[in-house]
């Protein structure tokens, strides 16, 4: 492992505090842990942090996650382990992460509405820009 670049949680620390704060909301969500975490895990995957890939798939088999499921999770769109909402969930945090590519679409937005309630789809939304924040921390300063 390498070392930390920059210690920013005390550098920065209102920011960062402002960040956990986000993060204490999202996992008492409505979403529920194990769907936040998924989230989070699937950003991480696309992002490559490796710190985060391992905070959030252990956290994820604490929930009870099926380590099979877990081990699917980059082929989420072809395994029969994931559930339709979980699938308009991980469509819409790929679609985000990858926000560069096609931004945010309505053809996009528009599956969510059948899974999820308006507070859910804002709490989702957030739960994405979080980790790739945190990601970018992580990545950037070699967590």
């Amino acid at each position: 492992m390498s070392q930390l670049r920059l210690p920013f949680a005390t550098l920065s620390p209102a920011a960062y505090q402002g960040l956990l704060a986000t993060n204490t909301a999202l996992v008492a969500s409505p979403l529920g842990l194990p769907l936040v975490e998924l989230v989070f895990l699937r950003v991480s995957q696309i992002n490559g942090c490796s710190f985060c890939l391992g905070k959030h798939s252990q956290t994820l088999r604490e929930c009870g996650v099926a380590q099979d499921k877990l081990d699917c999770l980059a082929g989420w769109r072809v395994s029969e382990l994931f559930s339709e909402r979980e699938r308009a969930a991980l469509a819409w945090t790929e679609t985000l992460t990858y926000v560069h590519d096609k931004g945010a679409p309505d053809e996009l937005y528009e599956p969510l509405k059948a899974h999820f309630s308006d507070v859910e789809i804002s709490d989702l939304t957030l739960a994405v820009s979080l980790m790739n924040a945190f990601n970018r921390l992580a990545v950037g300063m070699k967590l």
